[in-house]
């Protein structure tokens, strides 16, 4: 198990797990969506789950909160068997999806009221649970406006208030920023961080690297229905073997003779060697310490002398490309198209 920075002891070992899945499968005609997924999310972590549109991420998810029942396999969640006690489990889940889910014509208020209702919490409860979760999303001002008159940002926000009204032990979002402007981007992030801290557990679907990264303790990368990598964010980028030197030479004036003298050698490996000049340096490409040997050898042998030399893992989407053969998604601010729907 790989280090985990995101938690407050530092790791995930010895974490009981949250969410154990085992071999699921969920055909849609004769679209197999989700092909034999295994995955473990640790209480208090948050598993990002990657996947080109159509990998059956968002499958996944309605598995897991009982929207669907998969063809085989098995899901425990929280305690619960997904599939035996469906009832049980809805009660100690949250849920936000793509796009938010309230009613428009309700405000703020009324709407956390409702989901309060609903889960059976008290007439009193329900208005306290409400009034606190609008004042945490900064919705207090709007709290008697009706929904339909929010921005995508507020939206958002009172999709995620409504999603904690029960105080979920283990919370799904689903490409929850999708289609949001950075700054409210930022703040969504804010509020999954602060979720973590109290103890929730988070599984996040997302097709942006910035995001994953952000949140993430580990990864779970899905492609046509089956995990094709898991581990942490550094044990990815370690195993798709790539490590890029950052070299400068003590001399500015040998930038260019040490660029020279690594193109020589024809090291090749998931990035180029190419010049940084506003840094003065030469990135160069290794898969192996024996490559790191024979640059450090070539520069030495030129009569170079090195100020210093840093190595770098591939970025992550470097990885994802590596992996899936395919590029991840920018963040866009406008709505996307609903591809990730029907599988």
């Amino acid at each position: 198990m790989t280090r985990n920075d995101k938690t407050p002891d530092g790791g995930l070992q010895g974490r009981p797990v949250a969410v154990s899945v085992r071999g699921l499968v969920k055909h849609y005609g004769e679209t197999k969506a989700l092909d034999g997924v295994d995955l473990d999310v640790h209480e208090g972590t948050v598993m990002g789950v990657l996947g080109p549109n159509g990998a059956g991420k968002t499958t996944l998810v309605r598995c897991l909160s009982t929207l669907i029942t998969p063809d085989s396999g098995t899901a425990m969640v929280a305690g619960y068997d997904a599939v035996k006690q469906p009832r049980q489990l809805r009660r100690v889940i949250g849920l936000t999806g793509q796009y938010a889910s309230v009613d428009e014509k309700l405000s703020g208020r009324e709407n956390l009221y409702m989901i309060g209702r609903l889960l059976d919490l008290s007439k009193k409860e329900s208005r306290a649970r409400a009034d606190s979760l609008l004042e945490r999303f900064s919705l207090t001002d709007a709290a008697t406006r009706p929904a339909k008159t929010y921005s995508g940002g507020m939206r958002r926000r009172l999709d995620l208030a409504a999603s904690m009204i029960g105080r979920p032990h283990v919370l799904y979002l689903d490409e929850p920023t999708t289609g949001l402007d950075p700054r409210t981007r930022n703040e969504v992030w804010d509020e999954v961080k602060s979720m973590v801290r109290e103890g929730v557990t988070v599984l996040l679907t997302t097709q942006y690297m910035e995001e994953a990264e952000q949140l993430a303790s580990e990864l779970t990368v899905i492609d046509r229905g089956q995990v094709i990598a898991a581990g942490g964010i550094e044990e990815l980028k370690a195993k798709v073997g790539g490590r890029t030197l950052r070299i400068r030479p003590a001399d500015p004036l040998e930038l260019r003779p040490l660029a020279n003298a690594l193109d020589d050698l024809g090291i090749t490996g998931i990035a180029t060697t190419a010049v940084d000049a506003e840094s003065g340096t030469v990135l160069v490409p290794i898969l192996s310490d024996e490559q790191l040997t024979a640059v450090v050898g070539a520069v030495t042998a030129r009569g170079i002398t090195i100020g210093s030399i840093a190595t770098e893992l591939p970025s992550l989407d470097e990885v994802f490309l590596s992996i899936t053969g395919q590029k991840a998604s920018a963040p866009q601010d406008a709505r996307p198209e609903l591809a990730e729907v029907a599988v």
